[in-house]
């Protein structure tokens, strides 16, 4: 490899499922802001148990570890209990991090 040439990283999708008493206080919008601020794209929704929180990130593996660590603290008034997460391939063809409902 030529010098100052730096070798390409393929991207990789973040999967996980954040559970605890993470609905109704922000998790999401927290969810939203940090990824994108970390250069992400993807998705978050609440999960139908009230329980939990389901996650969908794609990007860079380094950014991806980043949001990762973060997912079990949250927003202050979030409590998380557990992350259950697990990496793939990235699909591609998302743009931006939003909220489905």
């Amino acid at each position: 490899m030529a010098l100052g040439r730096r070798a390409r990283v393929s991207p990789q999708r973040l999967a996980a499922r954040v559970i605890g008493r993470v609905q109704g206080v922000g998790y999401r919008w927290w969810v939203v802001d940090t990824a994108t601020r970390l250069g992400l794209v993807g998705w978050v929704r609440n999960a139908d148990d009230e329980r939990a929180v389901e996650l969908v990130a794609e990007g860079e593996p380094a950014p991806l570890d980043a949001l990762e660590s973060q997912l079990d603290h949250g927003p202050g008034a979030a409590w998380v209990e557990r992350v259950e997460a697990s990496r793939g391939p990235a699909s591609g063809g998302m743009t931006r991090f939003e909220i489905r409902r």
